[in-house]
């Protein structure tokens, strides 16, 4: 197929009741295992890369395992996602890549941790997507603070996340709030702020609405039910990969990610994209522990890597069909960047707020 734009493919998710995993890449192994694993299920795939993992890969890399995955699987509509984009200038570098949708993170400053106000917020996020929309280029914006609803403090990732302690009211998004912001920012995508956070230490017991507050999302979804919401930090930390880390090696204390069933229940809800980043280092790391302590003389890179890999493409395929994108993929007639420029000058994508 092509390239297509998060706004395209939200909306058709939105349009069938489904939601799709937005995984992230941290090198190619799982880039392949995405790829094999929206093959095998015929879904519609939402890779996604942090400015840390730019950096970590180089952007040429980056940009060349994006193509490559493209040209593999030409039957399968891809979007190419900047994932917390921290200031104007990092998505237009994203944009000049190749990128068909950039998030800006206007919730913390530039710094990436310091939280900002409304009105920061607003400005910086609507600077992006001004640029963007006059490429056809989609958008995600984020309102609240990702933080522990149990501790008030945030969880540090990939040189991303606020530091020292805010109140309840700065880690959950106001429904009101959420209204104006889309209104203001004309976003196509807002993420939003429940108690979830980045990392695999998200609750220290298994989370209800007290430390995960769902209910926020329903609120949202009821002020905005044409707008497309996103869970960041959403990996479910499965206990089986826990086990796996720690009986080759690890030290991992318990801790509890978010169960697949609050999940569905946020697809329910107007979530359309779920990020997933921390379940597929924990399959790959976990796996490499395991090979090599079974097998101590080995020096094969490939033969280390190729078991997690198989790892991610399992945990990828459940997550395609639970979340519903499963044989989706030949459903999306992909549009052009070209087409959805004019779509958003002529006023056909209007902010989803109205």
């Amino acid at each position: 197929m092509a390239l297509i734009t998060l706004r395209q493919l939200l909306d058709h998710a939105g349009e069938n009741g489904y939601g799709m995993p937005a995984f992230n890449i941290t090198n190619l192994e799982t880039m392949q295992a995405v790829m094999e694993a929206a093959d095998r299920t015929n879904s519609p795939v939402l890779l996604q890369a942090s400015r840390t993992a730019r950096k970590y890969m180089g952007d040429r890399f980056l940009q060349g395992m994006f193509m490559a995955a493209v040209q593999t699987y030409p039957h399968l509509p891809v979007c190419m996602h900047l994932d917390h984009g921290n200031e104007l200038g990092t998505c237009m570098e994203a944009m000049d890549l190749g990128f068909t949708s950039v998030m800006m993170d206007g919730s913390l400053e530039a710094d990436a941790k310091t939280p900002s106000d409304y009105d920061y917020n607003v400005a910086e996020t609507s600077s992006v997507v001004e640029v963007a929309h006059a490429r056809g280029i989609s958008v995600e914006g984020e309102l609240g603070v990702l933080g522990s609803l149990e501790t008030g403090t945030g969880e540090k990732e990939d040189g991303h996340g606020f530091e020292g302690m805010l109140e309840r009211n700065r880690l959950l998004t106001d429904p009101d709030e959420a209204y104006d912001f889309v209104a203001a920012t004309k976003v196509d995508a807002l993420a939003v702020a429940c108690g979830t956070s980045h990392g695999a230490y998200k609750f220290s017991r298994r989370p209800n609405g007290d430390i995960l507050a769902m209910d926020v999302i329903e609120k949202i979804n009821e002020k905005l039910p044409d707008t497309h919401l996103v869970m960041h930090g959403a990996s479910t930390v499965p206990q089986y990969l826990q086990d796996l880390i720690n009986e080759n090696g690890g030290d991992i204390p318990q801790t509890f990610g978010v169960p697949l069933e609050e999940v569905q229940r946020g697809i329910k809800s107007g979530v359309r994209k779920v990020n997933i980043d921390t379940d597929i280092r924990m399959a790959l790391s976990g796996s490499m522990r395991e090979f090599l302590l079974k097998n101590r003389s080995s020096f094969d890179i490939r033969a280390i890597l190729k078991p997690g890999r198989q790892r991610v493409v399992e945990l990828c395929i459940e997550r395609n069909e639970l979340f519903g994108c499963a044989g989706m993929a030949d459903r999306i007639k992909p549009l052009s960047l070209s087409q959805m420029a004019d779509r958003y000058a002529a006023g056909i994508l209007r902010p989803r707020a109205a």
